[in-house]
């Protein structure tokens, strides 16, 4: 078990290099046709969607779908894990729930989601991130729309791939992929000038997002500080994808697919909160979706020290953790607990629930004593 620990980085203030343009071409969005919802890559409505979870037709009766991966798996679970060690190496809160989890559970943790955020303009938004878990298999789902911070949302479920060693972490059951972006045209004029000018220094970098969220890099040059407090005046997402560029924004513990008590998610933030870390209260601790069977909480997330291309030195917000549980849906009830599998859970993402997680970045959630 893990006594209290600082919530802010103690390491050394981080460098976000430039990477060069390659060349690739992403590919188009692909639709799954087996859910309720039919997206096209472009123009994709917000207003029309108010989405709860929608079960997809593999998880109709109770046989485990066979493995569908494209690809060399080793490859892309090696994306997974420099994303992984870039997330951990920045967040000294997530790393230190991660440990005490897996210390109390016997060392196995499942990822529910990663989730990443972006800038809808010039290439820059969710195709920019979703290119290469398509790549490989995974199938885009529903749109999420969050108009009052001028953002949607996209998550995409994983290939199936069974696993023979029980593998945790990015090695273990592949997470869902939840990403979300700034709907840029929707901003103040100044606030799209200067989003367009780093998005334009980048050129063509949003082509590599994953190389670059594995590297821990910035596609753009630094932002002035000014700029930054511009954004953060705005939309506090602007301001931490100006930073943060294409980092991991969260990872997110399965509760439920744990061992130990700490399955049930209210059981995991208590132990969390007497371990010294704050979660966010936004909506209260437990987010909780209105069928009741998605239940989600998160840390605050860390700060860490950032030097702008003006040379001033800054506190800003980097990343955080969540933790999930995934009730069983009401036609698999009956089920014995050793026959239940992750297809007879709830699916999906809840608005309500995601519109609170977000605020796990804000000023008023940072600056918040911890209860």
């Amino acid at each position: 078990m893990f006594s209290s620990a600082t919530k802010t980085c103690c390491s050394p203030s981080l460098s976000f290099p430039s990477l060069r343009s390659l060349s690739s071409i992403s590919p188009p969005l692909r639709i799954n046709f087996n859910n309720a919802s039919i997206l096209s890559n472009n123009s994709l409505p917000t207003a029309k969607f108010r989405l709860l979870s929608v079960v997809s037709a593999s998880k109709s009766d109770n046989a485990s779908p066979k493995s569908n991966f494209p690809g060399d798996e080793s490859f892309f679970r090696s994306v997974l894990g420099g994303m992984e060690r870039v997330y951990l190496n920045r967040n000294p809160t997530a790393k230190a729930v991660l440990e005490m989890v897996q210390s109390a559970d016997g060392g196995r943790v499942c990822y529910d989601h990663l989730a990443f955020r972006t800038f809808g303009v010039n290439g820059h938004g969710i195709d920019s991130i979703a290119s290469v878990f398509l790549d490989f298999g995974y199938t885009q789902q529903e749109e999420l729309s969050f108009p009052a911070k001028k953002l949607k949302a996209l998550w995409f479920s994983p290939p199936r791939v069974p696993l023979s060693d029980g593998g945790s972490g990015v090695n273990g059951p592949l997470p869902r992929i939840f990403i979300s972006e700034l709907l840029v045209d929707q901003m103040s004029a100044q606030a799209q000038e200067i989003i367009k000018k780093y998005t334009e220094i980048s050129g063509s970098g949003y082509r590599h997002a994953a190389l670059a969220s594995s590297l821990g890099s910035l596609t753009w040059k630094k932002p002035l500080y000014s700029e930054f407090q511009q954004l953060a005046r705005e939309s506090e997402y602007a301001a931490w994808t100006l930073v943060n560029g294409y980092a991991v924004n969260h990872v997110t513990i399965s509760t439920h697919q744990l061992k130990s008590n700490l399955k049930h998610i209210k059981c995991l933030n208590q132990r969390i909160e007497e371990n010294g870390f704050k979660l966010n209260s936004e909506g209260g601790v437990l987010k909780v979706s209105p069928d009741g069977l998605l239940q989600q909480s998160s840390t605050v997330a860390d700060s860490v020290t950032f030097k702008f291309s003006d040379g001033v030195t800054e506190s800003v917000p980097c990343s955080y953790i969540e933790f999930a549980e995934r009730l069983v849906l009401p036609q698999f009830q009956s089920l014995p607990e050793e026959e239940i599998e992750e297809f007879h859970r709830r699916d999906g993402f809840e608005v309500g629930n995601a519109d609170k997680i977000f605020e796990s970045t804000s000023k008023e959630q940072l600056t918040r004593r911890a209860a």
